[in-house]
This record gives C-alpha cells, structure tokens and sequence, in this order.
C-alpha cells in the first residue's frame, strides 16, 4: 500500500514540476513565435 502512495506522490510532484518549468517554457516559445512573425510582415 505504501507503494502505491509513494507513486502517487511522485505522478503528482512530476505534473508540479514539468507545470512549473512547462508554462513559462511555452510563454518563452509563443512570444518568440510572435516576434518572428514581425520579421516576415
């Protein structure tokens, strides 16, 4: 039973961590995205 909990813990830690590195990753690409478009007007 410990088992299945410690993997819990561990699915929910590694949803926080790629959600934390994950969201601003993706601000970074569409904003980069954004400023090349300019460059193509």
């Amino acid at each position: 039973m410990q088992q299945a909990e410690a993997a819990q813990t561990t699915r929910l830690q590694l949803v926080l961590a790629w959600s934390f590195a994950g969201i601003p990753l993706l601000a970074g690409v569409a904003q980069t995205l954004v400023n090349a478009m300019k460059l193509f007007q």
